[in-house]
């Protein structure tokens, strides 16, 4: 079991990193023609927004960015130390090089950023504000898919070259969802987050 989980860390590192670099990047005073919201500002038949404000144009490419520039990085890592490259599911059935790894970044960070818009349209529905969270049963479940819907895309990716079950997909999307709960604690701590959730 510590070795399985040690392989979804090992093979979601970089993506990890990128997610915080994606933050960073999106604060920093660089790039901010891009600083445009991805549905620019389009309201649909529900007189709301189709994603919001904060789903922009920036973020995504910055994650696509993120997770090339930080697999490739990862990807040369693994390169020196043989249980990093046997244990991360990338390299399962394909070579470790700079161009796979940039290919692969680029997959993952797309993938984070693409499946987070659902999340967003269904909370515009429901009127809750982008970057707030509701109460109740919502507000947990909420706080759950806005941490697991990345990961889901992810893990996806992931699939793409390495076979699993469906129970180990999801166990992954869970270990990565409270992975990601566990982050935002201390992204918020260092403020580098807004809100905890």
């Amino acid at each position: 079991m510590f070795t399985k989980l040690a392989e979804m860390y090992i093979t979601l590192f970089p993506v990890i990193l990128a997610g915080i670099f994606n933050m960073i990047w999106c604060k920093l005073p660089v790039c901010d023609f891009m600083r445009k919201p991805i549905d620019g500002g389009i309201c649909i038949w529900d007189g709301r927004r189709l994603f919001g404000d904060n789903k922009t144009w920036k973020g995504f490419v910055g994650m696509m960015l993120g997770g090339a520039v930080l697999t490739i990085l990862w990807g040369l890592i693994c390169d020196t130390n043989a249980y990093l490259t046997a244990h991360n599911y990338i390299y399962a059935t394909r070579e470790n090089t700079i161009m796979y790894n940039a290919v692969m970044g680029v997959m993952l960070g797309f993938a984070y950023a693409l499946f987070e818009l659902p999340n967003s349209f269904i909370k515009r529905r429901m009127d809750i504000k982008p970057g707030k969270t509701t109460d109740g049963f919502k507000k947990v479940f909420f706080i759950f898919m806005d941490q697991a819907d990345s990961i889901f895309g992810c893990v996806l990716v992931v699939c793409f070259v390495y076979t699993m079950s469906i129970q180990f997909y999801f166990t992954y999307v869970l270990v990565g969802a409270l992975t990601h709960i566990v982050l935002n604690m201390l992204l918020y701590l260092v403020k580098l987050r807004k809100n905890m959730f």
